[in-house]
Order: C-alpha cells, then structure tokens, then sequence
C-alpha cells in the first residue's frame, strides 16, 4: 500500500516554477517603477519637476498616472483571463500573457514621450494581470493536496525575486553618468530587463504540459491522466497509485460538475459562490490596503521625505527587497503546515501594527531633525514589507484560486486578482499626491480599513490546507461535492485506493463500483486470485 509520506516529483517542481517565470517578470515590472523615479535622468528626459522644484504636484500626477494605467491594465488582463483560461487553456493563455507583457515591456523602454510611456504601463499591465490569474490557478492544478500550498507559493518566491532584481538594478544604474550623451540607459535598460523572463517561458512553452483539471472539463481523459501520472511520479509508488488515487476523486467530481452546467455571473448565483466572492474580494481589495503596493512602487519617495538623499533612497529599497526572497521561502515550507489562514491573520496584524506606528513616528519627527525619530520610521518600513513576505505575500495568491471549484476557478481567480489591481488605483494613484499633501494623514487610509479586513478575515476565511481542490467546496456549503480526503479515515482511504486502481489507460471511471480489485499483491495472494500488473 502507498504510504502518507509524499515526495515532491522533481518534473512538478519544474514546471510550477518553469510557468512562475512570468510572475517574476510581473514583480519586476512592478517594481522598476520604484527605481525609475529615483533616476534624475528620468525627470530630466521628460522634463519633470523634482521634489525640491516648483510643478513637483504635476509630477506626482504623472507618476500616479503611471502606476494607474498599469493597474487599469491588469484589470483588463484579468476580465480577459476570465474567458481564456477556460476557452483556451491555462497554458495557452499563459502564453499570451507572456507575449503582452514582453511587447508592453520593450515599448516601457523605447518610449521617447510620457505619453508613450503611459500607453506601454497600460500593455504591460494586461500581460501582468494575465500572469497574475493564470500562473497560480495552474500551479495550483498540477500539484497534489499536500504540497499545494508550496507548489503554489513559488509564485511569491519569483515576486520576491523579481522585486529584488529591480531593486539592485536600480540602484546600480544609478551611478550611470548623468551627463552621458547615453544617460537615459540609467532607465531604460532596467525597463528593458522585464521582457526577458517571459521570453524564456515563451521558448519553453513546449515543457509546460496542459492542466490535466483543464483537459478532464475538454473531455480529454487519457491526456490528463498521462499528466497526472507523469506529475506525481515516484520511486516509491511504481504502480502510480497515488496518481490514480488523485485522478479517482477529480473524475467523480468534474462527472458530478456536469450536471450543474455554469450560467452566466455563476460566481454570484448560489450561497456557496456567492460567499466565495465576497471572500476573494475582500481577501484582495483587504491586502491591497495593508498598503504594499505604497510600500514598494514609492519606498524610494517615502525614505526621501525621511531626510534620506543621493543613492541611499535607492540601496534601502534594494536591500529591503533582498529581504523579501526569505520571506516567501519561509512561506513556502510552512504555509501547507501552518495553514492559510493563520499565516493571512497573522500577516494582517503585524503589517497593521506597522502602519500604526510609521503614521505615528512621521507625524511626531517628519520634517524635524530627530535622527533616531526618523530612523525608527525606516525601521518600521522594513518591518512592515518583511512581516508581509513572511505571511501574506505568496499567500494570497494560493488562498484567492484554491477557493473555487474547477469549472468558474478561472473566473473566480480573475475577480479577486482584479479587485486587488482595482484598489491600487486607489492606493497608488492617490498614494503620492497625498504623502505630497497631506503627510502622514494618508497612513490613517490604510490604517482604519485595515482593522475591518481583519475582524472580516476571523469571521469568514475558512482553513483550506490540507484538502483537495474538489473537496474545499464542502467549506463554502457546495451540496455537489463527490469526495473528501481531509480527515477520512484510513478505511476510506482504502476503499478510495481499491476504486482508484481501477482506472482504465483512458483513465475512465469504471462503471461497476462493487467490482474491487486488491491494493496490494498479499491481498490478492491471500484471496487466492491471480495478481495481473494494474500499473500498466
């Protein structure tokens, strides 16, 4: 019999983190903007006012803008996402994203006017939202119920990878010499870098198999079934009954889910989705306001307006990114263990508690002379994007997609990627006009919102770890669920292992379910029948 202790196929490590190429590319494309307006040759090629020169409001419009437009993008990337990945494919509407974000990428860095620059925001932002949706609804299809969270997390270790390249990039142009006559590669080279990833996974689009979750709803059993096996291969289960096992309990629900054929806006037509819905976009509109997105893209503003100047802003931003790379690996080793909301409840306390004490610290020494008053506001900024690296970053994403049932994930993952990018055109295009007007007031923004989203998270975010994705619809009041393997008995498990070793090559349910072949071949020798190799 197949023993509990699992192994992660090494070709399913691969592949999810082969596809989260793209999310690093996102990341990156992110947060270069951060850097690129700590570059003066930036101002001075589209003739913006900086913080110590009149028209410095103009400027904090047009870098809101640029932030804006990007998120307006990706709001678009998700609504698209919602449709594609379903009509077409998670892989092929990976594919896409891909190739709109490198396009979106390369006019970021050939612009010769603001107004090409914001119109190249708004294309890469639609690659980006793609990303966003797809890579970890896939990441989530191809791995096991045990390891899905990890799998899952890799999307916030390439983020974190990516901020960290932006960062250092950023801090390393720099130094470019200003008054080169090629001053204006301090920008645009950084910008250029974002194209690369997706163009690799562009390359290798070949390697990335077809979600077998997605092939099960195209009818195309024997793919999906070659997929699984090939997924979750191990020397320890030659007969791939963990596989089989796996693709019992998604056959009895995908058959099940044929009955109950989606209608349109289903994501808000029963009780079940409907608290789904609000759960998702309260989970995304909810840590946009923890105030990351501020954090990231205008860190480089915010330590200037502490009394940092020259490279400093731009090394405190690189080395805090650093940082964030142990944050989400943290989450990936114990976030299957610890579990999701845990790890949400925890993050949103300590990013609140943060914010509280940065609006207090800027309001009692901002604009003073208090070395150790403005240093322990740095701090705090520090402690603040760490604290959510460490339990929100990589977190959400598996929470927000793992929620859904197979047939709406695409569009419900859609809705709550969508929200999180349409709160950031409140956060980042608001973000730098008010720090500019208002100061540290804007804290209480994030603050007040904050305490609500997590009294909300302890009433209504369910414990999703440990489950199969067909199965957590029994924690939202789903009546159609199949199966279960959380917390089933050993018994159970059997029987379940007994049915799964019954697939067909073509990986079809059989029809006769009195019909039981043995686990194993001692029962098989004790109940004197002959032992045939079902592992073929």
């Amino acid at each position: 019999m197949l023993t509990n202790k699992h192994i992660v196929n090494t070709y399913n490590f691969l592949v999810v983190t082969f596809v989260a190429l793209g999310t690093l590319s996102t990341a990156y494309g992110l947060a270069i903007i951060g850097s690129t307006v700590g570059q003066p040759n930036f101002y001075t090629y589209f003739d913006l006012a900086t913080a110590d020169q009149p028209g410095y409001a103009h400027t904090t419009n047009i870098i809101g803008t640029l932030n804006g437009v990007n998120s307006a993008g990706a709001i678009i990337g998700c609504l698209f996402s919602a449709w594609a990945a379903d009509a077409i494919g998670r892989k092929r509407t990976m594919l896409v994203g891909c190739a709109i974000l490198t396009i979106g990428g390369a006019l970021c860095a050939g612009s010769i006017s603001i107004g090409m620059f914001i119109g190249a925001r708004l294309v890469a932002g639609i690659g980006a939202g793609i990303l966003a949706v797809c890579v970890p609804m896939y990441q989530g299809e191809v791995s096991t119920a045990e390891t899905r969270g990890a799998m899952m997390c890799v999307t916030g270790v390439m983020y974190a990878f990516g901020y960290t390249a932006a960062g250092w990039m950023g801090f390393a142009c720099y130094f470019f010499p200003a008054d080169s006559p090629n001053a204006t590669f301090a920008w645009r080279f950084p910008l250029a870098l974002q194209c690369v990833p997706p163009l690799v996974v562009l390359a290798g689009s070949k390697f990335i198999p077809f979600s077998p979750r997605w092939l099960l709803g195209k009818d195309r059993r024997e793919e999906a079934y070659e997929i699984v096996k090939r997924l979750h291969a191990s020397p320890l289960d030659p007969q791939h009954i963990a596989a089989r096992q796996e693709f019992y309990l998604m056959e009895k629900q995908f058959e099940m889910d044929k009955q109950y054929q989606p209608r349109f806006l289903e994501i808000f037509r029963t009780k079940a989705n409907r608290r789904r819905s609000l759960v998702a976009c309260l989970l995304m509109w909810g840590d946009q306001f923890l105030g990351i997105y501020v954090m990231t893209n205008y860190g480089v503003l915010i330590y200037a307006s502490l009394g940092l100047t020259g490279f400093k802003p731009l090394l405190l931003n690189a080395c805090w990114t650093t940082f964030t790379i142990v944050g989400n690996v943290w989450t990936f080793f114990f976030v299957d263990r610890y579990g999701r909301r845990t790890f949400l409840l925890i993050g949103a306390c300590g990013c609140t508690t943060a914010l509280i004490f940065l609006c207090a610290l800027t309001a009692s020494f901002l604009g003073g002379t208090n070395g150790a008053g403005l240093n322990a506001a740095v701090f705090f900024i520090w402690f603040y994007i760490l604290w959510w690296c460490f339990f929100v970053d990589a977190t959400q994403y598996v929470y927000v997609s793992e929620i859904w049932p197979n047939h709406l994930r695409s569009q419900g993952t859609a809705l709550g990627i969508a929200v999180f990018y349409l709160a950031s055109e409140v956060t980042l295009v608001g973000a730098p006009v008010a720090l500019n007007d208002i100061g540290w007031k804007f804290y209480l923004v994030l603050i007040c919102p904050s305490v609500c989203y997590i009294v909300a998270m302890w009433l209504l975010f369910p414990e999703t770890k440990g489950r199969t994705l067909e199965e957590i619809g029994s924690l939202f009041g789903d009546e159609h669920v199949a199966s279960h393997w959380y917390g089933i008995s050993e018994e159970e498990k059997e029987e379940i292992a007994r049915n799964a070793l019954k697939l067909t090559k073509s990986g079809r349910i059989p029809e006769e379910p009195h019909l039981r072949p043995p686990i194993n071949d001692i029962e098989a020798k004790d109940n004197g029948e002959k032992v045939e190799d079902v592992g073929q």
